[in-house]
């Protein structure tokens, strides 16, 4: 589906509104949304559905997934969590994966930005240059 320039302005304007203190407010969404459907303005199903992309878009942002080939301690997962939320920002939330096929060392992943920093990548680094 195609959407138009005001059906992206309209999904932006009632994102923007939806933010408190720079993060996402979810009674202000689920508002947002009831009150569009209420009100089905020209193109609601194009401004809902870029809305909801908006929405998605902002969680990954805010989520981080941290894999490694062990359990992590406690000390250096509230470092790691303090490091992420340094970089970005207050409302970030994180998970601690534990992935043996890591090998070793650690991946991260917030939002499309990966850090990859496991043997398992270094050993296809490798690979590659051979």
């Amino acid at each position: 589906m195609k959407i138009s320039k005001q059906a992206r302005r309209d999904a932006k304007e009632l994102f923007l509104s939806c933010l408190q203190n720079g993060l996402l407010d979810d009674e202000k969404v689920r508002q947002a949304v009831k009150q569009v459907l209420a009100s089905k303005p020209r193109g609601y199903i194009a401004i809902l559905s870029h809305f909801h992309r908006l929405v998605k878009l902002d969680i990954e942002r805010r989520t981080a997934r941290i894999e490694s080939a062990l359990p992590l301690s406690a000390d250096l997962q509230a470092s790691v969590q303090a490091s992420l939320t340094g970089v970005y920002g207050p409302g970030l939330s994180t998970a601690f994966v534990q992935n043996p096929a890591l090998i070793g060392g650690m991946r991260i992943k917030v939002g499309s930005d990966v850090y990859d920093g496991s043997v398992q990548a270094r050993l296809a680094a490798l690979q590659e240059s051979f």
